[in-house]
């Protein structure tokens, strides 16, 4: 361990604030094991899985699983480079788009989106634990968030550290799986020409696309201490690289898992894949699939309460104390956990909706916030005026206000989900290309609607930015 992981065990002093040049540690290639360690698990596997749920055969599947993520991925790996330009949260960032309660829209949105995928998460580290021990789901549900929550109160470079052994220990765990998947099937059974069904076919490529979108709102939180000349190309390429590579290997082999095995997806496909494990080796394979879980549920976590304390400090400002850290982890924890056991017998249909309910809200806010950053404000900031409502900022910016909730209307008549259909989805063969029609609306659309807004170059002094909001 190195002097600077060894000050991991210390819990984090920063939140939410700016984190100054004295603070700032690490290269870009350190972004390749957290993205690449937060795929690695059941979650991404599942989603995979989902494919066959659709009725799609294996080489389809497996086309939009590719196209999906190499697609969603170019927008969550472009948020990475905001991280050491900016040295503040994702979310904090928002404030130079929305305004300053106006941000409060989106990250509302987001927090809901890191309970959901908390919940979710848990539920399959449940699973897990209860196919290979006497624990029943619902206690190994708790037993996984409790050490999320003391993982999340440490904070950053802690975080790093477990995606780091995630990254090894999951990824080869998941590695051996690949191999019994593989042996006790016969993949060639299942690889054979089908019809094309273009509806199923976009819904699972805007499955995975989403899946990496979904990440947008808190991948600048994971690059924030990276010295602020770390270049942005290298940001981008070694985020890409972590999730495509992880993302699109496990929803393959999840994929493979659910045509090989029809009734895996209802019968549970954890205790499919541990069924696989030789007896002596089922309980590693079950702790390494859960250090997997907790890896991604971190990420979650942390993200949600950077966002409940953006949300909060917005209505009374106040330091983010050790005390108010700790509750503040433990609450959302604790919603997450609840929500994770009373959901856990209808997950695999609530999951499918809960993603694509994301999908309709993210895009909008994803494509104005890299409209902004790139081809606006071209990376040029007033980074204390993110901390004040009287700052240039102002309280709400209704022009993108404006442009989100027209980007989300023109969603609408193309959505297909299980609450809502729209009236060209039937026009389109059963396609929801919503997500796409949101994504380049609302960037044009803010583009004309703040073409005219440039930023000066602000480099504030360190004194200037040494606060804590």
């Amino acid at each position: 361990m190195t002097a600077s992981e060894d000050r991991a065990v210390h819990i984090e002093q920063r939140s939410i604030d700016w984190i100054p040049a004295s603070e700032r540690h690490g290269t870009p290639r350190g972004l390749f094991p957290v993205w690449f360690g937060a795929n690695v698990q059941l979650t991404t596997l599942i989603t995979g899985a989902l494919a066959a749920e659709l009725g799609l055969s294996l080489p389809w599947a497996l086309l939009a699983i590719v196209a999906g993520n190499l697609f969603g991925a170019v927008f969550m790996a472009l948020h990475s480079a905001q991280g050491p330009k900016l040295g503040v949260p994702q979310m904090i960032q928002s404030r130079a788009q929305f305004g300053f309660y106006g941000a409060v829209v989106p990250i509302i949105l987001v927090i809901l989106m890191y309970v959901g995928f908390f919940a979710s998460s848990g539920v399959l580290a449940g699973d897990a634990l209860s196919a290979a021990t006497p624990l029943s789901p619902d206690a190994g549900i708790v037993g996984v968030s409790l050490v999320c929550v003391v993982i999340t109160v440490f904070g950053y470079k802690m975080i790093h550290i477990l995606e780091r052994a995630s990254s090894v220990l999951s990824g080869l765990t998941l590695a051996f799986l690949t191999v019994l998947v593989i042996s006790h099937g016969d993949p060639t059974s299942v690889w054979h020409p089908a019809p094309f069904h273009g509806g199923a076919f976009l819904l699972m490529l805007a499955i995975a696309a989403t899946w990496q979108i979904a990440y947008a709102p808190y991948v600048a939180d994971y690059s924030r201490y990276l010295p602020e000349q770390s270049s942005t190309g290298r940001c981008f390429w070694w985020t890409y690289a972590g999730t495509v590579t992880s993302s699109v290997w496990m929803m393959a082999l999840g994929a493979l898992g659910a045509a090989l095995a029809p009734t895996a997806l209802e019968q549970g496909f954890t205790g499919y894949l541990l069924g696989l494990v030789p007896g002596a080796a089922r309980w590693p394979v079950a702790a390494a699939l859960v250090l997997g879980i907790i890896a991604v549920n971190v990420l979650n976590l942390y993200g949600a309460f950077m966002s409940f304390t953006t949300t909060a400090t917005v209505i009374r400002r106040f330091s983010v104390t050790r005390a108010v850290r700790t509750a503040t982890v433990l609450t959302v924890g604790g919603i997450g956990t609840f929500l994770a056991v009373a959901g856990r017998t209808s997950f695999i249909n609530s999951y499918t909706n809960f993603i694509l309910f994301l999908t309709y809200f993210l895009v909008p806010w994803t494509s104005i916030n890299l409209m902004d950053f790139y081809f606006i404000r071209r990376e040029r900031y007033d980074i204390p005026s993110l901390f004040r409502p009287e700052g240039r900022y102002g309280l709400v910016s209704w022009r993108t206000m404006a442009t989100y909730l027209a980007g989300v209307a023109i969603e609408i008549p193309f959505m297909s989900a299980s609450f809502y259909t729209g009236p060209m989805v039937a026009r389109l063969g059963g396609a929801d290309i919503s997500w796409v029609l949101g994504l380049l609306s609302s960037a044009a659309l803010y583009y004309l609607a703040m073409r005219n807004q440039r930023e000066g170059a602000y480099r504030e002094t360190e004194q200037q930015l040494s606060f804590r909001s």
